[in-house]
């Protein structure tokens, strides 16, 4: 991977735990680069306004530098290319949020047009209703040429990713862990899927596991690459109202789909509304909200022609329109388990089959 000295470095620093963005932007500011900021003294480090000791010391301990250009140069092989605040192709809406992240690890391509997305966020508990919705309407923004934006979590985000990729459009995935270790590891297939037309994406190393810690500081990353968030269902505790609150302060907008009110995962999604946001009943009142900065880009996509295969037709008669649990079909279809499930994918991603809670599909 050709990589730049600055982006080295910059990347290095950015592996320094307890060393955020906002610290290290101070820094290069102060120091002029991000290569003066790692052969700053100790006591020159210490000299910059809330930097402190203890991060002086962890930046001087820095001795990484060598193995972290070995693990760089190797990306390629897995598909994977970092991409630092430097780049080009870093995306122009997340550094206008004032803690965006300075190096990133990317999969698949990001576009210009990349800049008019939404980001579809809700509960990991959805009810088929909110899976409904939120793939409906992330199928129609991304017919119009919208980059849906997800974390790839169960539930609602899995369901907006999937409208996306199925009616032909742009997705993008941003992880709570590295890239080569997705989260939940049954999203594995549709990740791989998402990065064909669309990109995935961590500011966490390739191997870095998932952990508690990680996903409130992804949340912060699906706003800033929007213009807007849609929280479809959230309890009152959901990591969704993070992302909510971090487009707040951003400056992005926020919609929500009302739900009902006895309904747990609905509390969230209800309060937003008291609080301001935009009620969603379809993908039009997000397209009215943001008009004034769209300027004419909405797009009209052809109907994607559905092609159905040898083995995906086999799976097709197995199923109906009542939904049936997966160890059924697995007994059913006679192919061996992990292709079952990749063929089942498919279909989902076609829009042929649909998935209920509690891994059961059934005929769209």
């Amino acid at each position: 991977m050709n990589l730049t000295e600055d982006s080295l470095h910059l990347t290095a620093l950015s592996s320094i735990p307890d060393l955020g963005p906002v610290t290290i932007r101070k820094l290069i500011a102060h120091f002029g680069s991000p290569e003066a900021v790692l052969n700053a003294s100790l006591k020159e480090l210490r000299g910059v306004d809330k930097v402190g000791s203890k991060r002086a010391e962890a930046i001087k301990g820095f001795s990484g530098l060598e193995e972290l250009q070995r693990r760089i140069s190797k990306l390629g092989e897995q598909g994977i290319r970092l991409v630092t605040f430097y780049s080009e192709d870093y995306p122009e809406p997340l550094k206008e949020i004032s803690d965006a992240p300075l190096a990133l690890y990317v999969k698949g391509e990001i576009t210009k047009d990349d800049r008019f997305a939404i980001a579809i966020v809700g509960s990991r508990k959805a009810t088929h209703y909110g899976t409904q919705v939120a793939e409906n309407i992330a199928s129609e923004l991304a017919s119009m040429g919208f980059t849906i934006v997800s974390g790839l979590a169960r539930g609602i985000d899995t369901a907006a990713h999937i409208g996306a990729v199925r009616c032909g459009g742009r997705s993008a995935a941003v992880l709570g862990s590295g890239i080569s270790v997705p989260y939940p590891p049954e999203n594995k297939g549709l990740m791989e899927r998402i990065a064909k037309s669309g990109f995935v994406m961590s500011e966490f190393p390739p191997d870095t596991g998932p952990s508690r810690e990680n996903f409130p500081r992804r949340n912060r990353i699906i706003s800033g690459l929007s213009m807007g968030v849609l929280v479809v269902e959230a309890a009152g505790d959901s990591g969704a109202l993070i992302t909510a609150n971090h487009a707040l302060e951003q400056g992005r907008e926020v919609f929500s789909i009302p739900g009902n009110i006895n309904s747990a995962v609905s509390f969230g999604t209800n309060e937003l509304i008291k609080k301001g946001a935009r009620v969603v009943v379809s993908a039009k009142d997000i397209i009215e909200e943001l008009a004034p900065a769209l300027k004419g880009f909405i797009k009209s996509r052809e109907k994607v022609k559905i092609e159905v295969s040898g083995e995906e037709k086999s799976l097709c008669d197995i199923l109906s329109g009542e939904p049936a649990h997966v160890d059924y079909i697995l007994r059913q279809s006679g192919m061996p388990a992990s292709k079952t499930l990749a063929v089942l994918l498919d279909l989902e991603l076609k829009g042929v089959v649909k998935q209920a809670e509690g891994k059961r599909f059934y005929l769209a």
